[in-house]
Order: structure tokens, then C-alpha cells, then sequence
């Protein structure tokens, strides 16, 4: 498979503790558009897209102590917790990377927000960076 640039970020991933408060600033603060809200079942979180320009922010809350933004919160604080590209045909692009020997935290896309597939690309493979994957419903 020839390597192929992503198309562009999707959007930035940015855990928070308190949704609400958090789309509150980056609204009357910041003067962004909240474009909505949506749970997504699979991590355990709600989250809600800000538009900007081309790309979005996602800001994601935990639903659950459980949740993967829970434990980074615990970890970490708040703050940026993940970059998202567009691709197409994330089954191809993981297969070739896993080849490659990055380490992949989903070896299959799953079901994100939007009907999205994605899958995550481990920081210790990204220089420290958890990169998603991210590939339009359109595309699936």
C-alpha cells in the first residue's frame, strides 16, 4: 500500500471535566459553534464538537470511573488528549502500520461519534502522541 497523507485533522480531542462548563467558555469566551452533543457508548463518554475553521474541537467527559478519559483525567489533568486525521480506508492504513510495527491500541475500527469508524494509534508508537484514525461514515 502506498503511504498516503491524511486528509486533515478530523478534530482535537480535549478531555474535560465538566462538559458544559467547558462549551460555555469556548462559546461566549471564545466565540466558537457548538455544532452538538453526543454519547458515545463505547469509551464511556458524552462529548460535544466545536467548530473551527475546517476542523472541530472535541471535547469528551467521562460518563464512568471506568471511562479512558476518567483515568487520563486522573492521570493527567485536563488538557488535549488526542489528534484526529481523516483517512480513507482506515482497515488498509491500520494494516499497514501494524506491518510496520506501530502499535495499535484498536487493531479493528470501531464505531465513534457521527457513525465514524476509528481506531487509536498508541503514544509509545507516536511520540507520545495518541493519534486517531478516523474515517467518515460516507467511507465505511
Amino acid at each position: 500500500m502506498p503511504v498516503t497523507a491524511p486528509k486533515q485533522i478530523e478534530h482535537i480531542g480535549i478531555a474535560v471535566k465538566n462538559l458544559e462548563q467547558s462549551v460555555q467558555f469556548y462559546t461566549n469566551l471564545l466565540g466558537l459553534t457548538c455544532l452538538g452533543y453526543e454519547t458515545v457508548e463505547s469509551e464511556k463518554v458524552r462529548v460535544a464538537f466545536l467548530e473551527i475553521g475546517e476542523t472541530r474541537l472535541e471535547l469528551l467527559e467521562a460518563l464512568s470511573p471506568d471511562s479512558p478519559i476518567a483515568q487520563f483525567i486522573e492521570k493527567k489533568g485536563e488538557g488535549i488528549h488526542h489528534i484526529a486525521f481523516q483517512v480513507d480506508n482506515s482497515i488498509e492504513r491500520l494494516e499497514f502500520l501494524k506491518e510496520q510495527g506501530i502499535r495499535l491500541i484498536n487493531d479493528t475500527p470501531k464505531q465513534g461519534a457521527h457513525g465514524n469508524l476509528v481506531a487509536f494509534l498508541h503514544p509509545k508508537s507516536t511520540n507520545g502522541v495518541l493519534l486517531e484514525l478516523c474515517q467518515p461514515q460516507s467511507q465505511s
